[in-house]
């Protein structure tokens, strides 16, 4: 069986889109493999894009969700850390809000932004990835597993449309999102120490507990 060699854009053909009002802090640059500009999100953070961007994210046990209004191109993703924030005091919706870790927040951050830049709540769509169990010691509490119960359940609650999954497991998660087609790129990283994205998740967790609170998927 052959494969096509994959294309290497080496520089982009058209100007860097201006990022979304509050999103200036996240990460964006042109991936000379996929041949668009890309907006990198870390655990707590969330993206919305009408410019044709790409959105990447590598998972451990966190949850990112896809969503996307499929009639006008226009969505994002998040990344979110733990499931729900039990606080009675709503936080402020901003981009870079502390209370974006959580599931809660973090869903109704990315939905809020997506109407606010042209989407309508009954055409979206939402893909979920992650939620894996990414340490073989971790037998008392499945974050994961949790996470993924909390989406799911949002997601009934709130009468949105589940398009596609790919959840739970053993592996983490790279996750190539193209908000504007809906197609979304997953890879297990089998070949990464899974130690090396719990460090990461773990050492984000310690932060939460010490501060303020067309869409098929092409593994790649």
């Amino acid at each position: 069986m052959t494969t096509e060699p994959r294309q290497i854009f080496l520089a982009p053909d058209r100007p860097q889109p201006r990022a979304p009002r509050g999103f200036s802090h996240i990460n964006r640059y042109w991936d000379k493999h996929q041949g668009v500009y890309a907006a990198k999100i870390l655990p707590g953070e969330f993206y919305v894009s009408n410019a044709g961007e790409m959105i990447v994210t590598v998972l451990g046990s966190c949850i990112s969700a896809c969503i996307r209004d499929r009639n006008r191109g226009v969505g994002g993703m998040n990344h979110f850390m733990l499931p729900v924030q039990r606080e009675n005091m709503q936080p402020t919706l901003v981009a870079n809000s502390e209370s974006a870790r959580y599931g809660n927040w973090a869903m109704e951050y990315l939905i809020n932004e997506i109407l606010k830049n042209g989407g309508d709540k009954r055409n979206l769509e939402i893909k979920i990835f992650g939620g894996g169990r990414v340490l073989e010691n971790m037998q008392q509490i499945d974050v994961g597993q949790k996470n993924i119960d909390f989406v799911r359940r949002f997601i009934v609650n709130e009468a949105l449309y589940l398009a596609a999954e790919d959840v739970g497991g053993i592996y983490p998660r790279k996750v190539l999102y193209f908000p504007d087609t809906g197609s979304v790129k997953v890879r297990k990283l089998k070949t990464t120490r899974n130690d090396v994205v719990f460090e990461r998740e773990r050492s984000y967790a310690r932060t939460i507990n010490t501060r303020p609170p067309q869409g098929d998927i092409e593994l790649f």
